[in-house]
């Protein structure tokens, strides 16, 4: 305004000495223009000033909420290289899940609704609740198989596999809710008129005491036994095949959890561990109404459904985790030794273990109806995973080892079913090869295409079996898996996937479980 005031009065006083007539209306002319000039640049530089000064006040009025943010991120860098939580494989998963091979330590911290611009299924604004994050997972499947109960006919099928959402809330910056609420087959139970045959479960729900990197405390809660790679993150991106590799059907009972509670930390960089305790395993496969109410099997000679056989290795021995209900006192021990080693880029991998000292429910009996005594369980999993720098090329394999100590105590050993029987061990292992394509920008994002080929063998029924049953293998229970098919991801949360399998036993008839599968999966 000064600059105007002056420059106005200096052309004002010269009005004096210019010439009258047709020279003073050009004067005064030039003056109008001249005034109308300043007004338009005055009004440049307040809108300027006022930009200014909101700029300089954003930090003032987000200060608090970028406080928590960069608190929670801290927090939850913490945990990003310990591989115990769906967060950590969610944040590890980059196209086919491959970056998450190599870059443990740098996936990306728990997310904060309110501050993340990569936001949660909470909504298209910011969550209402600072530190509330909501994610989930789910995949559709579909195709044709061979049905061995139909003597190998192909069947047409269409699944709602599941529907999974991952509410985390973080109570401080060091005490961490998790949970996953998991919807199975398109339904919450049993309904006729809408044809649906789903659950609806509390798959696992925790919280984490987060003390200092080398150690920290998962309260008890519902968690998943640390077993193997894809047990702990078995979300669709994190593997090729329509369903879950053949290893996780059984020998690991995938998704294996159990009421538990665990220690967990980092020991170096590329290294961490996790030791857990939880309820045992048991070796009963009937239905949870059946046990009694002196939490024991059906009496003698009602008989009951073995949780653990030569058909189905550990798949129906889960323990309970609704209700007081176990069928055992034993309490097992599990432990996981993750590594990344920085010296080998690309090159990630796992052993682990478990072990519980009688997997034998109250009142076991065989179909004699002698008693069955105690029988201890243990399993070993060793797996890597190879992203060769630089290429396209992924490697992966894994070895499973399950050991009883007295077999001759199993229940399918001793129900009149020659086919089931147990030996002294059961082991499986699997080898893959992928490869991944890049296809480019199509609608606005990088898409992926991953062809691969995976072989398994497993041997449910090693020799050495005892117990009323007879005593040899059947060969139902030694199988071999040839997968091949392609994953495509127009997203590192998305993929599209089509797998054809053989599958060969050496069975009388043969497997006849062939399949021709599609799916589509999500993780976010």
């Amino acid at each position: 305004m000064v600059m105007a005031a002056t420059a106005l009065s200096t052309l004002t006083g010269g009005m004096a000495w210019a010439a009258e007539g047709d020279a003073n209306d050009i004067l005064l002319k030039k003056m109008e223009k001249m005034e109308q000039r300043i007004q338009s640049l005055e009004a440049e530089l307040k809108q300027k000033q006022v930009a200014k000064s909101d700029e300089l006040a954003k930090p003032a009025r987000t200060s608090a909420a970028s406080a928590d943010a960069k608190d929670l991120s801290k927090d939850a860098n913490k945990d990003a290289n310990k591989q115990t939580t769906k967060k950590d494989a969610n944040a590890a998963a980059g196209p086919g899940a491959a970056p998450d091979l190599h870059t443990k330590s740098a996936s990306k911290a728990l997310r904060t609704p309110a501050s993340s611009p990569d936001l949660p299924i909470l909504g298209l604004a910011a969550s209402p609740v600072t530190g509330l994050s909501i994610g989930a997972y789910g995949e559709i499947k579909y195709g044709a198989m061979q049905n061995p109960a139909a003597n190998g006919q192909w069947q047409n099928g269409f699944d709602a596999a599941r529907f999974v959402l991952l509410p985390t809330y973080a109570i401080t910056d060091n005490i961490i809710f998790n949970a996953e609420i998991e919807f199975e087959h398109a339904g919450s139970g049993f309904d006729a008129d809408d044809k649906l045959h789903g659950t609806a479960e509390i798959e696992q729900i925790w919280i984490d005491f987060k003390i200092i990197d080398q150690f920290n405390w998962r309260a008890p809660g519902i968690d998943l036994v640390p077993i193997g790679y894809i047990n702990q993150h078995h979300e669709p991106t994190q593997f090729y095949s329509v369903n879950r590799p053949e290893l996780y059907n059984g020998l690991i009972p995938s998704t294996f959890k159990a009421g538990a509670s665990s220690v967990y930390g980092t020991i170096a960089d590329g290294l961490s561990y996790q030791v857990q305790v939880s309820t045992s395993l048991e070796d009963f496969g009937g239905d949870f109404g059946l046990r009694t109410a002196g939490n024991g099997v059906p009496p003698f000679p009602a008989g009951y459904a073995p949780g653990i056989s030569g058909l189905d290795a550990l798949g129906f021995a889960a323990p309970v985790r609704g209700g007081f209900a176990q069928l055992s006192d034993a309490v097992a021990v599990a432990g996981k030794l993750d590594f990344a080693p920085p010296f080998i880029p690309g090159f990630a991998g796992s052993v682990s273990g478990y072990y519980s000292p009688n997997v034998t429910p109250r009142g076991a009996y065989a179909d004699s109806g002698d008693l069955l005594g105690r029988n201890s369980l243990a399993i070993f999993d060793a797996e890597f995973r190879y992203r060769v720098p630089t290429t396209g090329l992924e490697l992966r394999g894994e070895y499973v080892w399950v050991n009883f100590g007295r077999p001759e105590n199993l229940r399918a050993n001793n129900d009149t079913d020659p086919i089931n029987n147990v030996g002294k061990t059961m082991f499986g292992y699997s080898g893959e090869i992928a490869y991944h394509v890049p296809l480019g920008t199509i609608l606005n994002s990088e898409w992926e295409a991953v062809p691969y080929y995976r072989y398994t063998y497993e041997n449910l029924q090693t020799g050495g079996f005892a117990g009323t049953d007879a005593n040899m293998p059947t060969g139902a229970g030694q199988r071999q898996f040839h997968t091949a098919g392609l994953a495509v991801f127009p997203s590192p949360k998305l993929v599209l996937k089509a797998t054809y399998q053989r599958v060969i036993d050496k069975s009388v008839v043969g497997a006849l479980s062939d399949s021709f599968l599609g799916g589509v999966g999500f993780f976010f």
